[in-house]
């Protein structure tokens, strides 16, 4: 048995499955958007997309420190290490989020050994086209992580790509004007018609800083082969290579030192602290897929295809009562300005650590916000009889 085939990233199906989904992808033109198919359930992780963006959040210990370092070089390498990270993290095979629903949400928190804490929110702030906005904070720590995506899909032939579109940004508070913006890899399912499934990662993935004239460029398949460069001179610093699965190495094209960047199989995920199901909102991820993610865990597709199927027809159903009463739809926790979705709360700004923590996590966690649909008479709050 070869590396690949006895790697967890790699999936056989089964016949039955094999056979839906080769009836699926006959109907499929290549180049077709896929975003308006509807996928059969055994190709579904069982979490939500507003989920999946916390596995970026899975390794804190590498960014809680980074806004003390004084050489803004080092607090760059640092920044690339902490964003290459939390790719490791995925499902066996090729298995896809499920795509949220228009004002799903989904909230946490992770609570570290100095007693400080990260809060984090995310929100499907538009279903055409696709928009996950999201939001993350850690204010005693100087650190804000915002940003959106905005996966886009197409049909490849024997695979199917997501184009990784959107953009996340880091800030740290104490360092004004210091903006890390992030472009991420696309992700492309391999071997969907014939031969193993496997998830790879591919096409260019950038972290730019302007402020300090610094970029990170990487341009391999399932792999990392990068630069950090100054980038008004072009001149290269350091070199990435390894694998995002397993061991990345950094070296120093100065000196030619060369050390371990990140090892995938030293880390340990930090776990994150979600509200109880039966506690969370209606539209909160969790709560709101349960009974397809019980169903998918309990390997009764059929079931899991019905209760998939009630959402989105309920999702539907929404849409159209809301355009038959002209009522709007705004997003809860994020504003649009300029297509661009921030988070209302600013308060982050702030120079008191602990009142800015108090302001967000109010304005997270409280239940008092109500849903984002508005209609000139107030707003609207449906619910399923």
């Amino acid at each position: 048995m070869t590396d690949e085939e006895s790697c967890n990233d790699t999936e056989v199906l089964d016949e039955e499955p094999r056979s839906i989904l080769l009836g699926l992808i006959s109907q499929l033109r290549k180049g077709m958007d896929l975003h308006r198919v509807t996928l059969p359930t055994f190709v579904l992780e069982p979490r939500s997309m507003l989920e999946r963006i916390t596995d970026f959040m899975s390794h804190p210990e590498l960014i809680l420190s980074v806004s003390k370092e004084k050489d803004p070089v080092e607090r760059f390498v640092n920044v690339v290490r902490y964003y290459l990270s939390g790719w490791h993290i995925k499902p066996k095979g090729v298995k896809k989020p499920y795509n949220p629903v228009l004002g799903e949400h989904f909230r946490a928190r992770w609570q570290f050994s100095d007693n400080t804490e990260a809060l984090f929110v995310s929100e499907q702030v538009s279903h055409h086209p696709p928009i996950s906005a999201y939001y993350y904070a850690s204010p005693e720590n100087n650190i804000i992580i915002s940003g959106d995506i905005r996966p886009k899909s197409k049909f490849l032939g024997n695979s199917a790509a997501t184009l990784m579109q959107g953009e996340s940004k880091i800030f740290f508070t104490n360092l004004p004007g210091e903006v890390y913006r992030i472009a991420m890899p696309n992700v492309y399912a391999r071997g969907i018609l014939f031969g193993r499934m496997v998830l790879e990662l591919g096409d260019n993935s950038t972290v730019k800083c302007e402020k300090n004239d610094l970029g990170f460029f990487t341009g391999a398949y399932n792999s990392i082969y990068g630069k950090i460069k100054r980038e008004s001179t072009g001149e290269s610093l350091y070199e990435i290579t390894g694998k995002w699965s397993d061991t990345m190495y950094i070296k120093d094209l100065r000196t030619g030192h060369k050390e371990v960047l990140f090892n995938v199989h030293e880390s340990k995920i930090y776990p994150k602290i979600v509200t109880p199901e039966e506690e969370q909102e209606e539209n909160e991820s969790r709560r709101l897929w349960s009974k397809v993610t019980n169903a998918l865990i309990g390997r009764n597709l059929d079931l899991a295809t019905e209760e998939k199927t009630l959402i989105e027809d309920n999702q539907r159903n929404e849409a159209k009562l809301r355009e038959a009463e002209g009522i709007d739809w705004r997003p809860r926790f994020f504003l649009s300005e300029n297509d661009e979705f921030k988070f209302k709360q600013t308060s982050h700004l702030s120079k008191d650590p602990q009142g800015a923590k108090h302001q967000i996590e109010s304005f997270i966690f409280s239940s008092n916000s109500p849903p984002g649909f508005h209609s000139p008479n107030g707003p609207y709050h449906h619910h399923d009889d």
